[in-house]
């Protein structure tokens, strides 16, 4: 729904659709899969541990209209915000330890286009729910679990609740124990499940990024049981 480091707005049409009448994103950020195509007319519940990200969610599903989001100031070059929800349109992870920022040209422009996107895609997330939680809070439903933590390593590292704090080996049993369906992402580091390549991503000056993931169904595990 708004700009946010790493979401997978780009690349949400090569991961799998959902199967489920449910999708649950236990790292939300900004829901960028639950928001693509026609999933967003899903039940859809967030986990989000930033109590910041998870303020902001809040707010869009149960007070804003669109003439509040149309109200909401332009941002100027040159300028200095406070506010969290602009400072993490600065396109860097690092953002999310800053207290003030200097508004860029990147920056204004990405703020300016996320207003556009949010008045225009409101209505969509009105049924929604949100929770202020760590993962591990998440009930367990049957549905489309859409996990993507801070990646493994130097790559996860710069979000409040970073790479550093998060036990992979228990958020793998944890992923492993969703009930429905798993749609598991992660970075070249992934090491701790049976992760394939999904698409390798064309950085600045050169560089470029792999991403992987992993998918199980339970569906699929029942359909190969009767055949069996």
């Amino acid at each position: 729904m708004f700009y946010y480091y790493g979401r997978k707005k780009q690349i949400a049409k090569y991961y799998p659709p959902p199967n489920y009448s449910t999708i649950v994103e236990p790292f939300a950020g900004s829901a960028a899969y639950s928001l693509h195509g026609d999933n967003w007319k899903k039940e859809v519940l967030l986990i989000e541990k930033d109590e910041r990200v998870a303020s902001i969610w809040e707010w869009l599903i149960n007070e804003a209209t669109p003439e509040q989001v149309n109200k909401l100031p332009d941002l100027k070059v040159g300028e200095k915000s406070s506010e969290f929800l602009h400072i993490i349109h600065a396109a860097t992870k690092m953002a999310f330890h800053y207290k003030t920022i200097k508004v860029t040209p990147v920056l204004a422009r990405n703020w300016e286009i996320s207003k556009r996107y949010i008045k225009a895609n409101l209505f969509k997330i009105k049924h929604w729910r949100v929770m202020c939680a760590d993962y591990s809070a998440a009930p367990n439903v049957t549905a489309t679990w859409f996990v993507d933590p801070p990646y493994k390593e130097d790559s996860g590292k710069g979000y409040r609740h970073g790479s550093g704090s998060i036990d992979y080996s228990h958020l793998a049993a944890w992923a492993e124990s969703r009930r429905g369906e798993i749609i598991f992402c992660e970075g070249t580091c992934g090491d701790y499940l049976p992760f394939t390549s999904l698409l390798e991503l064309k950085g600045v000056a050169g560089k470029s990024s792999k991403e992987v993931y992993y998918y199980k169904s339970s569906k699929a595990q029942k359909q190969i049981q009767l055949f069996t």
